[in-house]
């Protein structure tokens, strides 16, 4: 997983409330076992529609959604968080995230910003025109023109964030210490003895 530290640039204004995660990739997409590809179903009825926002050449290869309430509600499927990630997405700023797909995300280095509803609002009127930045080690959300808006998040999921470190790294780095319990353990279970 690639470290989060700071997200620069356009975001798409997409403001919508209740997407769930059939919206952001339908199921026809699930039947793959691979990350990639999947840019390519996300969003797949909201882009059939005319005027849509993630079909605009002007916020193409944006790395913020910026959406409405509830965002990512609906089944628990990883495959979400996978095409956002696809999709070059890196964060995804809203006043609400269901748990499931908020922790998926994570999971995958993609940062949920949760703000106040006129926080939102004033995010997609300059999204429409102008960058935004987001850092996470401020925990902040700035536009060029003075906005700022601060976010809380968990500790630990912000320093695995800011780290790049995801489940499997976390327990990579602590392999001396589970081969050494792994010993002991053998020791009085031996049944429980790693092969060499």
């Amino acid at each position: 997983m690639e470290p989060v530290t700071t997200i620069d640039g356009r975001a798409y204004p997409f403001g919508r409330k209740n997407v769930d995660t059939d919206v952001i990739i339908p199921a026809k997409w699930l039947k793959t076992v691979t990350r990639s590809g999947l840019a390519r179903g996300a969003f797949e009825t909201v882009r059939a529609e005319e005027g849509n926002v993630f079909e605009d050449p002007e916020y193409a290869g944006a790395s913020t959604i910026i959406a409405g309430d509830n965002f990512g509600c609906g089944s628990s499927r990883e495959h979400a968080a996978w095409a956002l990630d696809d999709m070059g997405v890196k964060a995804v700023i809203a006043p609400s995230f269901s748990d499931i797909f908020s922790g998926n995300a994570y999971k995958n280095g993609i940062l949920t910003v949760v703000l106040p509803q006129a926080a939102v609002d004033r995010l997609m009127e300059v999204a429409r025109t102008d960058p935004i930045h987001i850092d996470l080690a401020e925990q902040s959300v700035t536009t060029q023109f003075q906005d700022r808006f601060s976010f809380e998040i968990d500790p630990f999921r912000k320093q695995c964030l800011l780290n790049g470190t995801d489940e499997i790294g976390l327990t990579l780095a602590s392999s001396n210490n589970i081969a050494r319990y792994e010993d002991v353990v053998g020791d009085t279970r031996p049944w429980m003895r790693r092969k060499a």
